[in-house]
């Protein structure tokens, strides 16, 4: 079995609105890596980029029927979203007041943002390079500041920095559509992404935090956030394609972290049990050609994507699992 440091942690979002609630499950079902909740039922505000935005207080933006955009000032949307942020970590410093121990939180890294906010005369920033670099060192220093303002509020908690690339693979790829639909985005090479990531993973390391690279896609390029500065990295195994496992062994013989998603981010017609949850871990790792015992304390499980599409019953059923898993993985 897989040594005594295997744990669990979730991906970020949950459904519903209930906030505290959100908290009290992430910190009671997955206690070794409790995570902050996203709750993107709340609205726009409170999904994955406007909660980044909230973060960033250099530039100012505003909601618009397509989505985000880049404005002089921060618009209502803007502000609102700061707010909730704010209402967040009050909760979160409530309820974790003795917490010591690690603590997850997650950010929108630049690619994803570039790919969906607009300039403020239309389409993608990804079409701007002058203003996409604005917007990733805003970013990184927003961030620099969020980690330092929860730290304050949670002096116990040694924090672990997601950041989430969805949109990544797409944008190299040249996959992203511009606004009218009818063309994309050229793609964006290797060396140019890498550059856009690092400031993002240098302002983590500098806040002394831990930074792991989440990206769901098939496609995953492991290599690249690794290069860029990611200690760590989380991936959906369910659609990883079969190039990627050569990438993801590299991360392992580097000491790298790994967040494997392995159960459903929604119910299945059958929930699989701890037991195939834990030998499903096994069998990659010895597909991996990797000894369980040496590479126990870089896994961490965890469900594949986001729970926000699940129902509230399932999305704590899959943080038991994992944590249940991780406790048979390490023969507890």
């Amino acid at each position: 079995m897989v040594n005594q440091r295997t744990i669990a942690s979730g991906v970020g979002s949950m459904p519903g609105e209930d906030y505290a609630e959100a908290v009290r499950i992430s910190f009671g079902e997955v206690p070794d890596l409790p995570f902050l909740p996203e709750l993107p039922d709340r609205g726009v505000t409170a999904g994955m980029t406007g909660r980044t935005l909230a973060m960033v207080t250099d530039l100012g933006f505003d909601l618009q029927p397509a989505g985000w955009r880049l404005t002089d000032a921060s618009g209502v949307d803007h502000r609102r979203a700061r707010s909730l942020l704010a209402h967040d970590l009050d909760v979160l410093e409530e309820h974790a007041q003795d917490y010591a121990g690690e603590l997850k939180v997650q950010v929108c890294g630049p690619w994803t943002l570039a790919a969906t906010v607009e300039r403020p005369r239309g389409d993608r920033l990804l079409a701007d390079a002058g203003a996409r670099r604005e917007l990733g060192e805003a970013l990184a220093e927003g961030l620099e500041a969020h980690l330092a303002d929860l730290r304050r509020r949670v002096a116990g908690a040694r924090l672990v920095v997601q950041v989430d690339e969805p949109a990544l693979s797409a944008v190299l790829a040249a996959q992203v559509p511009t606004s009218s639909g009818f063309g994309r985005h050229r793609s964006v090479d290797p060396a140019g992404a890498s550059a856009g990531l690092e400031p993002v993973f240098a302002a983590i390391e500098r806040a002394g935090a831990q930074s792991i690279a989440h990206c769901c896609a098939s496609n995953a390029p492991v290599a690249l956030l690794r290069g860029a500065g990611a200690g760590g990295v989380s991936i959906d195994l369910d659609v990883l394609a079969a190039e990627g496992y050569d990438e993801l062994g590299s991360a392992f013989d580097e000491g790298a972290r790994v967040f494997l998603g392995v159960v459903p981010s929604v119910q299945p017609p059958v929930i699989p049990t701890e037991r195939q949850v834990a030998e499903r871990v096994l069998r990659l790792l010895d597909m991996l050609g990797f000894d369980p015992e040496e590479v126990g304390a870089q896994l961490v499980v965890s469900p594949s994507c986001g729970l926000a599409g699940a129902s509230p019953e399932y999305a704590r059923t899959a943080l038991t699992l994992v944590r249940d898993s991780a406790v048979r993985l390490r023969g507890d």
